[in-house]
């Protein structure tokens, strides 16, 4: 027999712990909602986009006058290409597009090896769930990679945004400062946590390794049963235990906005990193929790910014 769907995990928990079952989705009261779409671009001018979304449908949304887009660089989004994949964030009821991210990856590992003079290639090992991953660092970021991440070489963790281009990677900025321990020697939380807090502080970010359109968290201190993971269950922050179909109060403490999010996988990866987000104000140590990048667009979080502070509670 099967394992119950993340949703019946869930109802079955709440049942079991005699609280009511969450809703997944954005609390009501942050205002205007924000959402998210993703899609290939059909066609583009100043004022208007037309994409081909994953499941096959044409949208047509209209490009607010101080809207901004991000391919590789800031760019106008009338320059953005046709056949580019975007990521948009939206408003007034996701009719208007005030933000277009394209072709935009995150590159998160252990590096394993790293080769070249100029132009660099890094393999990494992105975790037992998301195998290894081979990209490039082209020469001119070169610089700016390395600064934020002093021990380039293997055994170290690695953090990077950048686009997809020609099939490959290219890690064009950091996406956070380096831990300075080795992949394998995550620090021990501080002995006033616990993991007994209604309320966790610290680091929220996003990877684009979730299905297409899925809203869900990856979350580190997971039941090793419950993964069949035996890297879960690691995290500097103090998180308490869960299991998949937990549901994640998240509030981005940058844009004051919420929501119930899912767990849908196993954040052993996130957990390794003990660093810091400085995007409105100085986090805690400790990612506690790793978005989609469908969550994280609609919590207000900025893709290329890799990061917001945040709040976690139950839901």
């Amino acid at each position: 027999m099967g394992y119950p769907s993340v949703e019946r995990r869930r109802v079955l928990a709440a049942a079991a712990l005699g609280r009511e079952s969450g809703v997944p989705g954005p609390d009501p009261g942050n205002g205007e909602p924000l959402r998210a779409v993703a899609g290939e671009i059909l066609d583009i001018s100043p004022h208007l986009i037309i994409i081909e979304t994953p499941a096959g449908a044409e949208e047509r949304l209209v490009i607010a006058p101080w809207a901004t887009a991000w391919h590789g660089a800031d760019v106008r989004p009338a320059d953005l290409p046709v056949g580019s994949m975007v990521m948009m964030r939206a408003l007034r009821e996701g009719r208007v597009v005030e933000r277009i991210w394209a072709g935009t990856t995150r590159i998160t590992g252990t590096i394993l090896s790293i080769s070249g003079r100029k132009e660099l290639t890094v393999e990494l090992d992105c975790g037992p769930h998301r195998g290894h991953r081979t990209i490039l660092i082209p020469y001119r970021a070169t610089g700016r990679l390395q600064v934020r991440h002093p021990k380039f070489e293997p055994g170290y963790l690695f953090d990077a945004i950048g686009i997809r281009q020609d099939g490959a990677g290219l890690a064009l900025l950091p996406a956070t400062s380096q831990p300075a321990y080795p992949a394998r020697a995550v620090p021990d939380p501080p002995p006033a946590y616990a993991g007994i807090q209604s309320r966790i502080s610290g680091t929220v970010t996003w990877s684009d390794t979730f299905d297409e359109e899925e809203r869900g968290a990856a979350y580190p201190m997971l039941e090793r049963s419950d993964t069949g993971c035996a890297d879960a269950g690691l995290s500097c922050a103090g998180l308490p235990y869960l299991a998949v179909g937990s549901l994640l109060q998240v509030r981005n403490l940058c844009s004051n906005r919420s929501a119930n999010v899912p767990v849908v996988a196993c954040g052993c990866l996130a957990g390794r990193f003990c660093d810091r987000c400085v995007e409105c104000d100085t986090s805690p140590r400790g990612r506690i929790a790793e978005l989609s990048p469908f969550s994280y667009v609609e919590l207000g979080g900025d893709l290329v910014k890799g990061c917001f502070n945040a709040q976690l509670g139950l839901g």
